[in-house]
């Protein structure tokens, strides 16, 4: 009987075998033939490096000294909304954290309080290169040529959250305490410049 048994699994698992076969061989060439038509490039390991490294330079000779030393120093970059008022635009009503490769952050400046989340993307569509992403300062940059050149028309055209949803509050609210402090030791540093006879950043 266990023998009857055993010869009759046999023969399925053959019967099997020979229906699924033709179907894997295909399956098979169909692999291969996709990877044929995928195009082939030399890697290279340090091209997103020196991407990078231009489009630092890039960011520095487009933005103003204390918004590069802001990015050089803390990895983000504050611009003022358009509404902003005065040198320092103290009376702002609001402003914005532009982060590489992370949602703009709308906040209250005198409070602190975290206002929206704006989603915007700029992919890069260099050739053969292209990808989903630019290098990361090309990304500040980019966010911060739409904000300070169509404010308006940027925040229509972005996918609006509230906080939170891509960009930690608790970073965002650390990251404001740490603008704080450098913008008190910067303003600390200006004077003793100026009286030693050093040159002053433009505001």
């Amino acid at each position: 009987m266990a023998l009857a048994l055993s010869a009759t699994c046999i023969v399925i698992v053959a019967l099997l075998w020979e229906i699924a076969w033709p179907r894997i061989e295909q399956a098979h060439e169909r692999r291969k033939a996709n990877r044929k038509r995928l195009p082939t490039h030399d890697y290279d390991p340090g091209r997103e490096r020196r991407a990078e490294q231009r489009a630092r330079q890039l960011l520095r000779s487009c933005v103003n000294d204390e918004e590069w030393a802001m990015y050089r120093d803390l990895g983000f970059i504050r611009v003022w909304g358009a509404q902003a008022e005065g040198p320092g635009a103290g009376g702002a009503p609001y402003a914005y954290l532009i982060y590489p490769h992370k949602p703009i952050v709308a906040y209250l400046p005198q409070t602190r309080e975290l206002l929206n989340e704006y989603c915007v993307e700029f992919p890069d569509h260099t050739r053969p290169y292209g990808s989903a992403l630019l290098p990361e300062s090309d990304d500040v940059l980019a966010k911060w040529m739409a904000l300070t050149g169509q404010e308006r028309r940027l925040i229509a055209d972005a996918n609006m959250h509230l906080p939170g949803r891509q960009v930690d509050p608790k970073q965002v609210r650390r990251d404001l305490w740490r603008l704080g402090e450098w913008e008190r030791e910067r303003a600390r540093r200006e004077p003793r410049a100026a009286t030693e006879g050093g040159s002053v950043p433009a505001p």
